[in-house]
């Protein structure tokens, strides 16, 4: 059983989530929570495996709570799913490099937010190619130079030749299948090769990789095409 905690101020969106995450045989809300505040305190009570996190919240943003979180190592079990009105939140690039999973819109298809918070748990890819072109590339773009990497991650020097390879890949947002391709290799050697990158960076998870290929700067806007 996926256990879900949900925080959004907005009563009538948490109903809808509930109401959609209780019809499902996997699936159970253990918590709601209407501010960041309240939301990091649940998540400290209750360590649910996914939280859906709205950014906009009073009291404490979602941003801050989704990055307390990510730093309290009792809660490093925890996948953080954002939520965001838009797919190019001014927030969103921020949201995972604090430690989020990954985001989604609200208007989501219902079945793209049950495979969503279903993947978050096993630690894939939430963010599919195409969104992540567009949302780290509009972001990385504003960036004069690569910034420090995000907190509690190793630097890409550790990595070899082929994981450094395989790190880009993922920063341009190609899926396990289409780095395989691109390689030449299965798709096994190649969720091998990024299970390996994410544990020698020390990422939670694969959009932190993500993350990290851009502000170390082995991937750069202009190579999206």
């Amino acid at each position: 059983m996926i256990r879900v905690l949900l925080a959004d101020d907005q009563l009538l969106v948490r109903a809808g989530f509930r109401a959609l995450l209780d019809l499902q045989d996997d699936l159970t809300v253990v918590g709601e929570a209407d501010d960041g505040e309240a939301a990091l305190r649940l998540a400290r009570e209750l360590v649910p495996d996914v939280v859906l996190m709205d950014i906009r919240m009073p009291r404490m943003d979602g941003l801050e709570a989704t990055r307390r979180i990510a730093e309290d190592p009792a809660l490093s079990s925890v996948r953080v799913v954002v939520l965001t009105t838009f797919e190019l939140d001014e927030y969103v690039f921020e949201a995972l490099r604090s430690g989020a999973a990954g985001f989604l819109v609200k208007d989501t298809d219902p079945a793209d937010l049950l495979r969503a918070i279903r993947v978050a748990v096993a630690g894939d890819a939430l963010l599919s190619p195409g969104v992540t072109r567009r949302l780290i590339g509009e972001f990385a773009a504003r960036s004069k130079a690569p910034e420090a990497a995000p907190a509690g991650l190793a630097d890409i020097s550790m990595l070899t030749e082929r994981e450094r390879e395989v790190l880009a890949l993922v920063g341009m947002g190609l899926s396990n299948e289409e780095i395989a391709r691109r390689l030449v290799v299965s798709p096994l050697t190649a969720k091998t090769h990024v299970s390996h990158a994410m544990i020698k960076l020390g990422a939670r998870d694969r959009a932190q990789l993500v993350v990290l290929a851009y502000e170390s700067g082995l991937v750069r806007p202009g190579w999206l095409g």
